[in-house]
């Protein structure tokens, strides 16, 4: 199993937040998905913000954040306000 850290975006206080929710290693994240385990964030981090879950998304997709397409990026912001 890869560490967390091991995908890009993913910094140490990122993966501590996601171990938080039992989210443990890349492959769990890229199993859940970047919308269930920022919901998962939100639930026990109510300040965690859309450039979180783009951060998710883009590391699954193993792309700097700031690269997602217009359309990515307007889901994401969607789904992320959606909760709010």
């Amino acid at each position: 199993m890869a560490e967390l850290t091991s995908m890009l975006n993913i910094g140490k206080e990122l993966e501590k937040k996601l171990k938080a929710v039992d989210i443990n290693s890349a492959e769990e994240l890229t199993q859940i998905g970047s919308k269930d385990a920022f919901f998962r964030l939100k639930l026990h981090y109510p300040n965690v913000c859309l450039v979180h879950l783009q951060a998710l998304q883009a590391a699954i997709d193993n792309t700097d954040y700031t690269m997602l397409s217009d359309e990515v990026k307007r889901d994401l912001k969607n789904f992320s306000d959606g909760l709010k």
